[in-house]
């Protein structure tokens, strides 16, 4: 058993090449490109904000890489507008080399009180036992994953255009969220607010929320 921290991984951005993309197609529909300057995305695209002119921001869109625990992408697939590539507990052998034949669980580090994260441990061994037993036994894949818990460990591929990211991020950082969305997803609305001041400025986030346990924001240069 291996108990791991959770990540997110995002393309290298330029978000003001981002938004200067948006605001030639928003022109397009007063024809005034010809008032495009070096600046001029900022007035505009803060005026199509505050009107709820929000269409213009589907132009452009993102895609991350999560490493986080099952539950995590539960939520996070309810989100209809983004699109998702997701380890397949069903097709994923977790005795097998390619997973160093054990189980991974996302450390779930808001868990403070000594006890209950013990617990919570020794539960996790147990259910890996439980895996390798079934395993053992001729059980496939997908009946060994009826006792994957919500903290295994899972990696995806996310993809949203830049308003529903908006959606999603204005949503998924509050107090009222789950710890293991909030994780990943603050570190993320905070990239994007340095990236994109006019669009993902105004949206507030739990503050409150630990930094400490931030997952871990990595930039691809890469992509």
């Amino acid at each position: 058993m291996r108990i791991v921290e959770p990540w997110i991984m995002v393309e290298k951005i330029d978000g003001k090449k981002i938004m200067k993309k948006i605001e030639r197609a928003c022109r397009t529909c007063y024809r005034s490109e010809g008032k495009i300057s070096e600046d001029s995305y900022k007035t505009l695209l803060t005026n199509c904000i505050t009107r709820g002119h929000e269409s213009v921001l589907e132009h452009e869109k993102v895609t991350v890489r999560i490493y986080s625990d099952i539950g995590s992408y539960k939520d996070l697939t309810r989100h209809r507008h983004a699109s998702f590539s997701v380890e397949s507990t069903r097709y994923c052998s977790y005795d097998k080399d390619k997973f160093g034949n054990e189980i991974s669980f996302i450390n779930p580090v808001y868990i403070e009180d000594k006890e209950v994260y013990k617990t919570w441990e020794n539960t996790m061994k147990e259910i890996e036992i439980g895996y390798k037993k079934m395993k053992e036994l001729g059980a496939t894949t997908d009946m060994c994953r009826e006792i994957l818990p919500h903290s295994t460990a899972a990696e995806y591929t996310m993809t949203a255009n830049i308003r529903e990211w908006k959606h999603i991020l204005a949503l998924r950082t509050t107090k009222h969220v789950h710890p293991s969305i909030r994780q990943v997803l603050i570190p993320l609305l905070k990239y994007f607010k340095e990236e994109m001041p006019e669009i993902f400025g105004d949206i507030e986030y739990d503050e409150e929320f630990n930094p400490n346990y931030y997952a871990k924001l990595i930039i691809d240069k890469e992509a």
